[in-house]
């Protein structure tokens, strides 16, 4: 199982004051060194953190997986189609969110996915959707020929009490399904160093994406022990 680290909230304390520090290219540099299989960042229509110029140095100088998380807009398909990360990961986006608040809408947006699809995977980049732990969206997934779903932990990571269970049942069966009808399965959103671990034991997941708990240890401890914790929390489960 790989650990991909986002390091999006490394560009978020920079653009706090605008400035050069701290960088995400020297972040995921340490992320490496700590044990990550993967480097994630979104590309965000009103660039918020990660931009262009950040984008363009991590594909010249990151060595593991560089997945881009974007929009299924023209504007971001004609800047993945040039800078060629080695996966895309489709994401629901609204400008007033803190963050990713859930799955896509695959749905409503059957045609303009799949085209977005047909484009990324024509130019030889795999492409994974970020979706609800739903079966539907697992089917609908398939049926819009992605190569792999990432499952939204969010509900399973925020949730208390005896709901917990159930979505993490959520997205066992979603993960089992997926997996069943060929498609690889990714997960994340939420998880930290206290819940991580039920998700890693699910079999068959491919990889895990976690970057806010991770760069909020990396504060404390520094990016390679934070990200070194995390594998071995991740390591040891899926063992």
């Amino acid at each position: 199982m790989i650990l991909g680290v986002n390091v999006d909230h490394v560009a978020t304390l920079r653009e706090a004051r605008r400035g050069a520090e701290p960088d995400p290219l020297m972040a995921a540099t340490l992320a490496i060194l700590g044990g990550a299989d993967g480097i994630t960042v979104h590309l965000r229509e009103d660039r918020r953190h990660i931009n262009e110029r950040d984008v363009r140095l991590l594909r010249e100088m990151v060595t593991v997986e560089l997945n881009l998380e974007m929009a299924a807009t023209e504007e971001m398909m004609r800047i993945a189609m040039d800078v060629r990360p080695d996966m895309v990961t489709l994401v629901p986006e609204k400008r007033q969110e803190l963050t990713t608040e859930g799955g896509m809408d695959l749905l409503s947006r059957k045609e303009e996915i799949m085209e977005a699809i047909k484009k990324l995977c024509g130019a030889g980049i795999p492409v994974s959707l970020f979706i609800n732990p739903l079966l539907i969206d697992v089917d609908i997934s398939r049926q819009l020929q992605a190569d792999m779903v990432e499952i939204h932990t969010g509900y399973y990571a925020n949730i208390k009490g005896r709901g917990r269970e159930e979505e993490l049942h959520k997205v066992r069966d979603s993960a089992k399904v997926a997996r069943q009808i060929g498609l690889k399965v990714n997960a994340g959103h939420g998880l930290n160093y206290h819940n991580v671990t039920e998700i890693a034991c699910i079999e068959g997941i491919r990889g895990l994406y976690i970057g806010h708990s991770i760069v909020s240890r990396a504060v404390l401890v520094g990016m390679e022990r934070a990200v070194r914790e995390m594998k071995e929390l991740v390591r040891s489960a899926a063992a």
